[in-house]
């Protein structure tokens, strides 16, 4: 879904790289500058209990991480760094919305259930793009499973955006419960992949 909304915002976005270029900024700058949005907004937001604004700031941000890409491509700067500076801010933006969630659920959100499942989501989270990085360090592949990072977002971030509007809070609990168990089985399902490749090559 979320990768969808990606595509309509990539069309959106190049104007604005075609703008951002023909004054000096960098790819790489965006990459940071946005990453910086998103770890303040949730590391401050949802703590203090703003889970709607936090969340719609986000997802602006999320949405429009296909901008650093636009530009790189359109300046003819995509290479390695690139990707590996995406990535690696990748994992720190999901830390810190998840984060931010176990904040404000240990604390004032008084939930200690939705705060556990909050911090599992974002323990196994983080493995099942290690799970992949690790494969293909050996030369492998694990590029399967049911719980790729925009699809864990999309529900974390629409399910914190409903209960910050006046839902109960069991939305989001379920919501975390469900994403700590897709991650689980997808770090399975490459723990597989990468098993079976190994014996075919034994």
């Amino acid at each position: 879904m979320l990768n969808r909304l990606r595509g309509v915002a990539t069309k959106v976005a190049t104007p604005v790289a075609r703008f951002l270029l023909a004054r000096g900024v960098s790819p790489d700058a965006v990459t940071v500058a946005g990453t910086v949005v998103v770890v303040v907004a949730a590391l401050w937001a949802y703590p203090t209990g703003h889970l709607l604004l936090g969340t719609l700031v986000i997802a602006l941000f999320v949405l429009t991480d296909s901008l650093d890409g636009t530009m790189a491509r359109l300046s003819g700067r995509s290479g390695p760094w690139g990707a590996f500076l995406d990535s690696t801010l990748d994992r720190v933006a999901d830390a810190a919305i998840f984060a931010g969630l176990v904040v404000w659920f240990t604390g004032p959100g008084d939930s200690r259930i939705t705060a556990l499942l909050a911090l599992t989501a974002l323990v196994l989270g983080s493995v099942v793009p290690y799970a992949r990085a690790r494969a293909e360090g050996l030369g492998l592949t694990a590029n399967v499973g049911i719980a790729e990072r925009a699809d864990r977002l999309a529900v974390v971030l629409v399910a914190t955006g409903v209960v910050g509007m006046g839902a109960p809070v069991l939305v989001l609990t379920i919501a975390l419960g469900l994403l700590s168990l897709a991650a689980l089985i997808t770090i399975g399902q490459r723990a597989a992949a990468v098993r079976a490749q190994l014996r075919e090559k034994a």
